[in-house]
Formats: C-alpha cells, structure tokens, sequence
C-alpha cells in the first residue's frame, strides 16, 4: 500500500510540475523565398538577408563590389520586393495561450501579411516591431512580406513641404543614411529582412523587459536594482530569484493579477569589482542572472553579463572655455581610437567572427573607445558584449548624419520610439560611454551654407525642428532610460568657429578638405577630437580584388566607383608632393600613400596625447570599411591592416615618447597613461643612417601617472650638421621611438639592404628583419593570405628585429617580399 501511495504522489507532483512550462522561442528563417513583386518567378532567399545579397546569391547579378557593376544596379532599388515563408508550430508551441512575432528588422517601408491577414504597416529599419499573433497563429502558417521601395515614398513626403530640407530624400526614411552612397561608401539602398523574425510562445507570464540598474558603487558596496516590465494574464504568485556568478542574492515573492506591471528588485555587491577599459585595468563582468518561478519550475529567464563602473562625460568651465573629458570610475581617462562605420554594405553578411576581428584589431591598437557613426546602425548585440568583454567604451551616436531633418508629429513620434527601442536594448551594456544626438547636422545647418536663399521663416522652422529632436526629444529619453550622459552633435562647433577649440568635441577637416598641411594637428588643438582624417589607397589584396588584375593599376576604370571622393586622388597627390617622394611606379605609390596617410594621423595623435590634460580624446576617421575602397580606413573593407593601423597601435600604447622641434630645439614629452607614476634613466641618441653615434644623453626623469610630461627641452647638439641623414633614438621604461628632423621626402635614406630569415612556427612564421643602415618604413607583405603582427616600422643599423607572419598552409622565404621607403626613393626623383 505505501508502494501505492508513494507513486500515486510522484503522480501528483509530476502532473503538477507538468503544468508549469517555460516560455518557448523559435527564430523563423527556414524556407524563405523572394521576387520582384512584378514578376511571378520565385528564388530561394536568406532570412536575415537583403533583396542584393540573395539577388547575387542567384546569380541574378554580377558581385556587386567589383568594377563598376555599383553602377548597374541601381535598378534593384527602384523595384518592389516580396518575401514569403511557410512556417509550421510543434505540439508544444500550440499548447500555449499567447503567441507573439518579434520583427527586428524589416528594411524599410514593409507590409506584413500572416495567413493573408494584414499585421502591420513598418516604416523604420532601426526599430523592434512587436505583434500579438495570438489569434492568427495555427499550426501551418504563411508569412508574407512586401517591401516597398523608399523613392516614391521620399517624394510623397517630400511634396508635402513647402521647401526642400538639405540632403533631400534619405532624410525621409530611417534606414541605414549610408546605404543613400558616402564619400568612402557605394550607394546600394537595399530592402530586406535585415535582422531575425522571433516568435515567442507563452502562457502566464512575458518578460518585456530587464534593466540592472546601478544604483551606487563603492569600494564595499554595489547597489543595484532590477527593474522588471512583465506582463500577466492570470492571477498567479511568482517567485523572483536574482543570482550573481550563481550565486542567489535576492528571493522575492509576487502576487499579480492580470495585465502590465513593473516591479523593482534590490540587490547589493559586496566589496565589488570595477569595469575598466582593458588598457587601465580588467573589464570584470558578473553574471547576474534574472529567474521567474511558477510552482516549482522555471517559466523565464534572462542573463546579463553586468561591468559595475561609474562613467561621466565632464564639461567643466576652465580658463579657457569648458573641459570635455570622460571620468571612469572617477578618473579622466584620455580617449584612444577611431570612428567605426558597419563593416558590410549588406548588413546581414557580417559574421560573429568578423566581430571578434574588429575588437581583437581595436585591442592590438591599444584603443579604448570606438564611435559608432551615425550614418550608420544602432549595432548588433554581439557588438556591445564584445566591447563590455574586451574593455572598450562606445560613443554611441543616434543614426542621424549630415542633415537637416523633418519635424511633423509622425516622424518625431516615429524617432521617440526608435530611441526607446534601442537605448532599452543596449542599456545594459557597461561600454556605452555617451549618446550623441546626431553627426554634423549642427555644423552643417550653420557652415555648410544650407541657410542660404531660405526665408527667416523657413530656417527659424528647420532650426525649431532640429531643437525638438536632438535637444527635447533624445536627451529626454536618454535621461528617463539610461544613466548615461547625452552630447547633443559632434562637432559642437565647426573648424571655422574658434570656439571648436575651447569646448566641446571637434572634427578637423582642414587638414583633407581645406588641403591644410599636416602641422594644423599641432597647432589647432581641441578638448577632444571626435573625428579628423586622410585617405590612402587600400592593400594590393583590396586593388586586385576590385580591378579583377593580377597587377596593380591604380588608373583602372574600377576607380570611378572605388574613389568617392572627387578631390580624393589630386589631394592624396597634392599632400604626398609636400612630404614624401611621388613614385611613378603603382605599387610603391600604393605604399606611399598609406605612408602619408600614417604620417598625418600619428602627428595628430601624438600632438593630441601631448596636450593631455587640456585634449583628452583622439578618435580618427575611420577605423573600417563597408567594402573595398580608397578611403581614410585603418583597415581595408578585406580586413587588410594599412600602415595607418600599424602606426596607431604604437602611438596609441599607454607610455610613448613623443618629439617635437621648435626653434632649434627639441621637446620630448613622455605620455602616460597608466595610474601610476613612471621613473627611470631617458636616453637620447643622435645617430646617422649608418649607426654612428653623433650626440648622446642620459637623464633621469619622472613621467606622472595620467599625465603628459614635458621630460627634456635640449638645443639641438653642434654636433648635427646635416639634419637629412640623422635620426633621434628615445627609450625609457623598454619603450623605444625613432625620431626625424626633416619630412621623410628630404632624407638622405641610404640603400635598400634588408636581410630576412624565416622559422616556421605554431601559427605561422617568424621573420627575422635585420639591416646594416637604417631602414625607414619596412612593409612586408605576401600573395598569401595572412596577419603581420606588426609592419611599417624602421630597422636601425644593426638592429634585429623578430615579428611573426599568421598564416595557414606552407610558404617560402622567397614568398615574403619586402618594399622601403629606401627602395622607393632609390627609383624616384623628389
């Protein structure tokens, strides 16, 4: 009989337990086709994807990158395009009550059918749409999608104002404003399914939302506070457990009826750990996790890797203006990087691996903060949990860029839930350093000469809508959402504004634009500079690849579409002309160009560190590209490193030895970023191209910790008497820098002697660099596909220098070619 009972009860619970079921999630992207809706033909499809990338998947196209093919197909942009799927529910999705679609991202302008049933209308790329299926859902289901291509709807909208907004069109459509073409970009304004389709399948309880909330941060103690959105359809007692690194911190029991309800958990942090950007510390991440408990059974979930850290943008009045710093965790930190663009045209291309490439590039530069542009995406979640990962703070713009923009009720509306949709998103992200309203469009509207010919009617009006937007309705969200800080437009003021020196962030385009030589960088220093830039060409990788040549020709016709620039090869000339010799030969012009582009960065680099505390942030333009190009990337659009990204991973390490001549004399400064002091023997060495040593010194000197110091101020030595064949060694704390007198087309550079020798390795190869006269820029470079941890560097006389080639597969030491700016200048008449 107690054999009965004790199986009876086991019975019991386990019906019991059976009743309580977790919430189920299912990505629809299986089955997917698409067509011209003017056509009757249907073509497999991919689901994230775009109307272009499963065109070329077809082979309908020709790739789209290569030659001028951009060119041909436009057409794809003027049509109108469907997508279908059927999809079927399994027994346990149909045993719940409630069913919901999740569209992350319909691009753009999309009508959306279930079972020949109208769901919704969308008109925004950047935003969640989320819609109750519950009683549209059966077992065997048709989804069906028309995408609406934007110029007919741009000129609807257009027409209903009674002046033309500058940068007409685009500005209309949230979408990504880069598919519209850029001055680095092509213009593919593409339609699709961008971002995944989510049904989610539930009975009692949905998580809308969680927020952890830092509520305080000290050395003891952490508060924070889970801020939970739920709905409920039936009355029911819940538990709520809180776990950090699985470990439970909090227990609470609810009671609901049904309907939306908000509830706020507080938990603490004892003796916690902080997030630091990976250069200054460790970026520590708890896992707190978030479990909600019917009975005796999990029904939701939800894990958040969390950095604890206190984070300020600080505008404080000085003497001169106001500071424009970042404080973490109290202490001002100076900025390091670049301004990051999406890495695909075609969004949905992009792979986790790609991600994991662009911080593991950003890290090997030693940069700490990257910003995401606003012409551009609200990026994929992987993005922001590499970043809190790998210890890199994130200038967040919203996706607005070099426009004026409508201000009619739809459109702002429109706007206010695209900033709820994504700050909610991201807020949990402990990187996100700042929101910023939009790129250039209040530069632009004051400098641009957009103002010109309109009525005082008509700009008070333009004006008055900007002010709604990026001044009332984004700082207000940011605010009641976030704890973060909100800039309102970088730049603050345009270069041609002396105030873009005193406050705020800046962008600095006399030097490019107003063809200013690369010395401005030095002598127009702003609080912090959020974007300045040059171009150069992209690898011979990148260059073949668009040409479809084994050799380079860089008068290929491929370059009217690779060049968005229209002064872009006259400036790139005009500026190598005053620095560098002008080869005739295409490869060595391709190297000289990337030369020139290194020169001119790392000069505002380290002018910017040397100013330090007065700047404090050097973000260049860009890091990436969209795609193969001549651009200002660091990075080529084949993930290809150029010079630029080589010279900025020194001139971006946290202790660097920084010169300058001024009348005679030179000026060494140590820049130090770590916390702590440095102090040590400074050596100084005058040396010929043939290792003699002309001058010496060693001096003791302190370098203070987050700080720049001003270390040495020494006459040029008598010594010197021919500045063309010197260079000025510096080391201090193992850290070495070369150092030039005069611009590296007047050196006095003596033969190309390079000796290499090569060991196979693990991984690759390590190359041995070695030389008996300096060497100045030595770039190394294969046909094979692979990553030199480190080129364009110099080779002393004498020195020896150890680097490894990362590759697969076997390759000879005749397969690694070698290219100076010695064997250039040995060809080349400057």
């Amino acid at each position: 009989m107690s054999k009965k009972i004790g199986l009876l009860l086991l019975l019991v619970i386990l019906i019991s337990c059976a009743k309580e079921k977790p919430n189920l999630t299912a990505e629809i992207s299986q089955n997917w086709k698409f067509k011209n809706t003017r056509d009757t033909l249907w073509l497999p499809a991919n689901v994230p994807g775009t109307v272009h990338t499963d065109l070329l998947k077809n082979k309908k196209i020709e790739e789209p990158f290569i030659g001028n093919n951009e060119e041909k197909l436009q057409w794809i942009s003027d049509e109108d395009w469907e997508y279908t799927t059927i999809f079927q529910l399994n027994e346990e999705q149909l045993k719940r009550k409630y069913h919901q679609l999740h569209f992350k991202g319909l691009d753009t302008y999309a009508t959306v059918f279930l079972n020949d049933s109208l769901l919704i209308n969308t008109d925004n790329a950047f935003r969640t749409w989320d819609i109750d299926v519950s009683n549209r859902v059966r077992k065997e289901n048709t989804l069906r999608i028309i995408f609406k291509h934007t110029d007919t709807i741009e000129k609807q909208k257009m027409s209903k104002l009674a002046y033309e907004l500058p940068v007409s069109g685009r500005v209309f459509t949230r979408k990504p404003q880069f598919h519209y073409g850029w001055d680095w970009g092509p213009t593919f304004i593409t339609s699709g399914v961008w971002r995944p389709i989510i049904l989610e399948s539930w009975d009692d309880v949905f998580l809308n939302d969680l927020y952890l909330k830092q509520q305080s941060l000290t050395d003891q103690k952490a508060s924070l506070q889970a801020k939970l959105d739920l709905t409920i359809t039936s009355e029911i007692e819940l538990t709520c457990k809180v776990y950090v690194n699985d470990s439970v911190v909090l227990q609470k029991e609810i009671a609901s009826v049904p309907g939306n309800h908000l509830y706020d958990l507080d938990f603490e942090i004892l003796k916690p750990k902080r997030w630091w950007t990976h250069n200054l510390g460790e970026p520590y991440l708890y896992d707190i996790k978030l479990q909600i408990i019917k009975g005796s059974k999990e029904i939701v979930s939800k894990s958040v890797k969390k950095g604890l850290r206190t984070i300020e943008l600080i505008q404080d009045q000085d003497s001169v203006g106001n500071t424009f710093y970042f404080k973490l965790n109290d202490v001002p930190v100076f900025m390091k990087g670049a301004n990051y663009i999406p890495q695909h045209i075609f969004q949905p291309e992009v792979r986790t691996e790609d991600y994991q490439q662009i911080f593991t590039d950003a890290m090997a530069a030693n940069m700490n903060m990257l910003r995401v542009w606003g012409g551009g995406i609200y990026e994929e979640d992987i993005f922001y949990d590499l970043a809190d990962k790998n210890g890199i703070l994130v200038w967040q713009d919203f996706m607005f860029a070099c426009a004026m923009y409508p201000g009619d009720d739809e459109f702002l509306e429109n706007v206010k839930q695209e900033a709820v949709d994504n700050i909610k998103r991201l807020r949990n992200h402990s990187s996100i350093a700042v929101w910023c309203g939009n790129n250039e469009n209040n530069e632009a509207w004051h400098n641009w000469g957009w103002q010109i010919d309109r009525s005082e009617e008509e700009k008070e009006e333009i004006w008055n809508n900007y002010q709604k937007l990026f001044n009332g309705i984004l700082p207000e969200a940011v605010a009641s959402l976030t704890d973060n800080s909100y800039w309102e437009s970088s730049p603050k003021y345009g270069r041609a504004d002396k105030r873009f020196k005193l406050e705020g962030s800046a962008h600095d385009w006399g030097v490019w634009h107003d063809a200013l030589p690369f010395e401005r960088f030095e002598e127009e220093i702003p609080r912090f500079m959020s974007e300045y830039g040059f171009q150069s060409f992209p690898s011979y990788e990148a260059i073949r690849y668009f040409t479809q040549l084994d050799s380079i020709n860089i008068n290929h016709s491929s370059f009217q579409t690779h060049q968005k620039h229209n002064r872009g090869f006259s400036l790139i000339r005009e500026y190598m002309e005053r620095d560098f010799p002008v080869p005739s030969d295409p490869e060595d012009y391709v190297y000289v160009s990337q030369l020139l582009q290194a020169y001119g960065i790392t000069k505002g680099i380290h002018a910017h560190r040397r100013a330090m505390p007065y700047n404090m942030g050097s973000l260049y333009w860009q890091f990436n590209d969209c795609w193969p190009v001549v651009s200002w990337s660091g990075i080529d659009g084949l993930g290809n490193w150029k010079a630029l990204h080589y010279k900025a991973k020194r001139s971006f390490e946290n202790l660097i030895l920084s010169s300058q001549v001024k009348n005679d004399s030179l000026y060494l400064h140590v820049v130090n970023d770590h916390l702590h002091a440095k102090e040590g023997a400074l050596k100084i060495t005058f040396m010929d191209f043939e290792g003699n040593v002309l001058w010496k010194n060693k001096v003791n000197i302190k370098a203070k910790a987050n700080a720049s110091t001003k270390v040495l101020e020494q006459k040029i030595p008598n010594e010197i008497v021919d500045a063309q064949s010197v260079v000025i060694t510096t080391e201090f704390e193992g850290k070495k820098a070369n150092f030039y007198l005069v611009r590296p087309k007047d050196l006095r550079l003596p033969d190309h002697k390079v000796q290499l020798e090569m060991t196979k390795v693990s991984d690759g190869y390590e190359i041995t660099v070695s030389s008996s006269s300096l060497q100045k820029d030595v770039f190394l470079y294969a046909d094979k596909k692979g990553h030199f941890e480190d080129n364009f560097f110099d080779v002393l006389p004498g020195e020896t220098k150890k680097l490894l080639f990362q590759t697969k597969g076997d390759i000879k030491l005749e397969d690694i070619k070698v290219k100076t700016l010695n064997s250039v200048m040995e060809t080349t008449s400057v």
